[in-house]
């Protein structure tokens, strides 16, 4: 049950999140290498870091995609197999049903078992949030990159979730759509959603987030404060990543 409000459960908090010594493998490379930190309710976390850092990695692994090849992943209250979502995660390149905008946030509400007669009016709802209403009856596929995204974040945004990954989702976006994405998020943030996203653009990580996880070689380097980051990164990895000194 929930009361309408975003992140909102009945019952025990999926957060936190913890990972304990966590390794990911590919062959003989560790691409996660060793990495333990807990995802507490609240902050905006923030991932960033260099090409093959890991962090795209680690995201899935939080989210359950991948398997670590040792360490552990628990959540406070795990999900029980079959039964609704409380976390969940958005892609660089969304997948558009052959269908309309509003049958894609329908589709997602039947997946989750939302009753039927609640099913539309929940759809219109999250397309109204993410400005897309009148775009309800457009094949989703012909939607721009922008439109795509948010109608990705829409059928994230009728099922309430607690916690939301998102992976990089304004990579290869104009200004305009990368900012209509960012209200978005925030507004998610501020009905109680905990984000949780992998960015490589630092102006980004600045204005949405409140927490930076820092990651080099598949290794957790620095988990602080963002304002604290950009101002006084604690490593030599991290002050030569943010002069540009390693590759993006």
């Amino acid at each position: 049950m929930d009361d309408g409000r975003i992140g909102f459960r009945i019952g025990s908090s999926l957060l936190p999140l913890r990972l304990e010594n966590v390794v990911f493998a590919a062959g003989e490379r560790r691409i996660i290498d060793g990495v333990s930190f807990d995802v507490h309710a609240g902050l905006r976390c923030m991932i960033v870091g260099p090409n093959g850092a890991g962090k795209s990695v680690l995201l899935r692994l939080c989210h359950g995609l991948l398997r670590p090849t040792a360490g552990t992943i628990r959540w406070n209250a795990p999900e029980s197999p079959g039964g609704p979502r409380h976390q969940a995660m958005v892609f660089q390149r969304p997948v558009m049903l052959r269908r309309s905008a509003l049958a894609n946030v329908i589709y997602a509400l039947k997946v989750a078992k939302v009753l039927p007669e609640q099913r539309k009016q929940r759809a219109l709802e999250a397309l109204h949030k993410v400005g897309l209403q009148a775009l309800a009856a457009s094949p989703a596929r012909v939607l721009s990159g922008g439109e795509q995204q948010r109608l990705a974040l829409a059928r994230i945004w009728a099922l309430k979730p607690e916690v939301l990954f998102l992976d990089e989702p304004t990579a290869n976006l104009d200004p305009g759509a990368t900012h209509e994405i960012e209200k978005v998020i925030d507004a998610m943030h501020a009905g109680g959603t905990k984000i949780v996203m992998v960015t490589h653009n630092l102006g980004q990580a600045r204005r949405l987030g409140d927490e930076i996880l820092f990651l080099h070689r598949g290794r957790l380097i620095e988990r602080t404060p963002a304002a604290r980051f950009f101002r006084h990164p604690q490593s030599a990895e991290a002050a030569r990543f943010l002069e540009g000194e390693l590759p993006w």
